[in-house]
């Protein structure tokens, strides 16, 4: 018997086991009574060297008399020795990093709470061990099961560099499988072209790269501007960190976007980071060529089953004019938001075999072909002259020379994902990057893979909303009279806070209003909320579950707001000075009425029965199962009832965005209040271009949550037919109401808590925006800061997703002389409390 590993000989040293006696059972035949006799182990005939430690030879006469041994040491035997030994050697399971373990478990669709289940653990515990900030480890038994899965997810999703397809399956059909949507599908009133599926990241390209001698001709030169162009070079030689994330990619080394531009004759494409790239392409279908073909411009997909985003070019007023197309629209292209089919520029598309889709060729085209094989042919067109740069998000962005354009969008493409038409198409389809609808199959017994639904995402077919969460004209609502008004017990109405109240007497003596507004409201709304998946589900006289994602028709008359609870403590208010969380107006219900589930799960939190008499709700097979639902094998492969936390990963792609841009412009996460402040003031004025990806970062969160309830445009609609918008499966008007309700309730928790510390009250609440009256010039003269730390539970000065900035200061005389004005002794002040500017203008804050 050859000698012990080093190891287990430490191991067992290490227990100091004391003498040890070794038990012998023996059969002696079929059916016939076992003997069993005990031995000192230094006198059995086991063989053993002089010096060896009593723990050692234990270990070995186990070995030596194998299963029908027990060797006993100082009561231990040597089985529960060996379990021990193989506990120490699981808690030390190999694991990857904590953002591949987020990686891995996203690409296949799997939830934190479904991987905390599966190990029996909490669900904070598993975000913990994926924490790129505090990093916890598993350990024991968690950590050999945990080891196990991110191993078996790790052969279905290997990390980019090494990503390829099985090796006995046909790219075409690993492709086919995984495939879902480039970057993110195109909305529904933007038909998609016919293509098929992207390849993996291993699939061979349509063109071999050439050969190194041949590269200097054939792919496009990196040059420097000419000192005779006729704009200026970009006024940052480097773009913040970021920027050329995607050129991590070697088949998209030069970003994921280009502005081309037209100077001394040459035409031009200014990419990411300060590359500048020769185009020989003379016309328009050979700019799309030479697009696909050469300019390695791309963005990787953002999850394991998605697809790359295409390439976007941006073309400035010169390059229009060069390609043969219009430098602006005229009034009837503009309304009509496309040219006419019958322009030469896309008689020539034509000819080249180049499509549209119906959305045509506008301010944001698309132009493909039918793919051929598992290449895909697509490239998307953004034209700021033709609007496609909205001034409300992106300011002044269109205006700004191809280098400093170039810049601001790559910071974009790189933080969020590569812009797809409009701030609120981008919001919307990032959603879907991020959980694509399908997935490929693990392979069946052939080797083959196939597609199929990806776990935790909306799926491929459109559901019909609950008959109350429809908007009016819905087809659901088809059979209602003509002019038929419905109430709150009829209709869902979750909308963002639009309440204002005269000043009292005491409030009027004040000196200014300061108006405190909420970053990212509606991305903080979104964090950690659990929406429906599926389809709904009808109850009746139902059992209130806040973990039941829908709307419930119940009555919240009776809250009170004069008394509330406020975490465990019951507090006296003046009911009268505060908004009603329950309505968008802040007025009291006054009588049975459909909300979403944070708004009765907030009544019942400030202390009072709910007692629903109906309701539609998206329950998991579980839930379902709990009220009552018989749920078939075939609803549990239809994913018919399902749902989780959907948004977390928009959530944190989004904030991550916001946060990185707001540092780089110098506002920190750890800044104290009054350098938070003063950083806040000027932050806009130390870079304008970043302060540009910032406001579309914004407007990306309310467009993407709007889009979710898209209403008719045009198109000869009438009330009762379906409208474009409801064929895609991210029209859901139940998740953007989850989302709205989740933030308005957030925020009256705030001012709730404020007013129980302070007895201060607002005057005025517009979406994310509260209005105080106050003595002082800011948010430090009347929050209850002491010593640099907040009131818990209340507004805090920060940067981060939920906490407040300083929207603006106005005298009370100001406040009091523009309701004169406009005769409106409840105008809302919020409103235009930024500037003291009165203007309809939405600026999209």
């Amino acid at each position: 018997m050859g000698p012990l590993p080093v190891c287990l000989q430490r191991v067992l040293c290490a227990g100091r086991i004391q003498p040890v006696w070794v038990f012998v059972s023996s059969v002696q035949g079929e059916g016939k009574e076992s003997h069993r006799s005990t031995v000192p182990l230094a006198q059995s005939r086991w063989p053993h060297s002089v010096g060896e430690t009593d723990a050692i030879r234990t270990v070995k006469a186990r070995l030596a008399y194998g299963s029908g041994v027990t060797v006993v040491s100082g009561g231990v035997s040597v089985s529960e020795l060996f379990d021990a030994v193989d506990a120490l050697v699981a808690s030390r399971s190999p694991l990857p990093p904590p953002q591949e373990r987020r990686r891995l478990r996203t690409a296949h669709g799997l939830t934190l709470d479904e991987v905390a289940a599966a190990l029996k653990v909490r669900r904070a515990t598993v975000s913990g061990w994926e924490s790129a900030k505090k990093p916890a480890e598993p350990r024991g038994e968690e950590r050999e099961a945990y080891a196990r899965l991110l191993e078996q997810l790790g052969k279905l999703y290997p990390a980019p560099a090494a990503d390829a397809p099985a090796a006995d399956v046909p790219v075409q059909e690993a492709a086919a499988a995984s495939a879902t949507v480039t970057g993110a599908p195109a909305p529904a009133h933007e038909a998609s072209p016919p293509e098929a599926p992207a390849p993996t990241t291993a699939a061979a390209p349509e063109h071999d790269p050439p050969a190194p001698a041949q590269r200097a001709t054939s792919r496009p030169a990196r040059t420097t501007r000419p000192s005779a162009s006729r704009r200026p070079g970009t006024t940052k030689p480097t773009a913040p960190s970021g920027t050329r994330e995607a050129g991590t990619d070697p088949r998209f080394e030069n970003g994921p976007l280009a502005v081309v531009d037209v100077a001394d004759g040459q035409v031009r494409a200014y990419c990411t980071g300060g590359l500048v790239l020769d185009v020989p392409a003379k016309s328009l279908p050979s700019l799309i060529d030479w697009t696909l073909k050469e300019s390695r411009l791309g963005q990787p997909k953002l999850s394991g089953p998605g697809k790359d985003a295409d390439p976007l070019l941006v073309l400035t007023e010169a390059a229009l004019e060069r390609y043969g197309l219009p430098a602006a629209l005229s009034d009837e292209e503009r309304l009509a938001g496309r040219i006419p089919e019958g322009h030469k520029a896309l008689k020539q598309l034509a000819r080249a075999n180049w499509q549209l889709t119906k959305r045509g060729f506008g301010p944001w085209a698309r132009i493909y072909r039918p793919a051929q094989g598992a290449q895909r042919a697509c490239v998307q067109l953004c034209i700021p002259s033709w609007g496609a740069l909205d001034t409300r998000h992106w300011g002044e962005a269109g205006q700004l020379p191809p280098a400093q354009l170039a810049r601001v969008l790559g910071v974009f493409a790189a933080r969020v994902m590569t812009p797809r038409g409009s701030t609120a198409v981008t919001g919307l389809e990032l959603m879907t990057a991020l959980h694509p609808p399908t997935r490929a199959s693990t392979p069946d017994p052939t080797g083959r893979r196939h597609s199929e639904h990806n776990p935790g995402s909306l799926g491929t077919e459109p559901v019909d909303p609950a008959p109350c969460e429809a908007p009016d004209g819905h087809p659901l609502l088809a059979d209602l009279p003509r002019f038929h008004l419905r109430g709150p017990g009829e209709k869902l109405l979750e909308e963002a806070w639009d309440w204002a109240r005269p000043l009292t007497d005491a409030e009027c003596l004040r000196r200014n209003l300061v108006g405190l507004d909420v970053n990212m409201a509606f991305a903080a709304g979104a964090n950690g909320l659990t929406v429906g998946l599926g389809e709904p589900v009808h109850l009746q006289q139902p059992l209130f579950d806040a973990k039941l994602p829908g709307s419930w028709l119940v009555d919240l008359s009776h809250v009170d707001l004069s008394r509330v609870k406020t975490g465990k403590e019951w507090v006296d208010l003046d009911g009268s000075l505060l908004p009603s969380p329950f309505t968008p107006k802040g007025e009291r219900p006054q009588g049975p009425a459909w909300y979403a589930t944070p708004t009765v799960a907030y009544a019942q939190e400030l202390g009072y029965d709910i007692t629903p008499t109906e309701a539609w709700v998206r329950p998991n097979a579980q839930q379902a199962r709990a009220v009552g639902i018989t749920v078939t094998r075939e609803d549990e492969e239809a994913h018919r009832y399902a749902n989780g936390r959907y948004l977390d990963a928009w959530y944190q792609r989004l904030r991550d965005a916001y946060l990185a841009t707001m540092a780089d412009l110098g506002v920190g996460t750890d800044l104290p209040p009054e350098e938070f402040l003063a950083a806040m003031d000027r932050y806009r004025s130390r870079d304008p271009q970043l302060a540009l990806v910032v406001s579309a970062v914004k407007a990306t969160v309310k467009g993407g949550v709007g889009k979710l309830r898209e209403r008719p445009r045009g198109e000869g609609w009438r009330p009762g037919q379906p409208w474009r918008a409801l064929s895609r499966p991210t029209w859901r008007p139940d998740i953007r109401a989850a989302v709205i309700s989740r933030t308005r309730i957030n925020f009256h928790r705030k001012i709730i808590r404020h007013a129980a510390f302070t007895g201060q009250y607002p005057v005025a609440i517009l979406s994310d925006c509260v209005v105080y009256a106050t003595d002082g010039e800011g948010p430090l003269d009347f929050l209850p800061y002491r010593e640099g730390k907040p009131l818990p539970g209340g507004f805090k000065l920060g940067v981060n997703p939920g906490l407040v900035k300083h929207e603006g200061t106005q005298s009370v005389l100001w406040g009091e002389g523009v309701r004169d004005r406009f005769e409106a002794p409840e105008l809302n002040l919020a409103r235009y409390i930024k500037d003291g500017t009165v203007t309809d203008a939405d600026n999209g804050e």
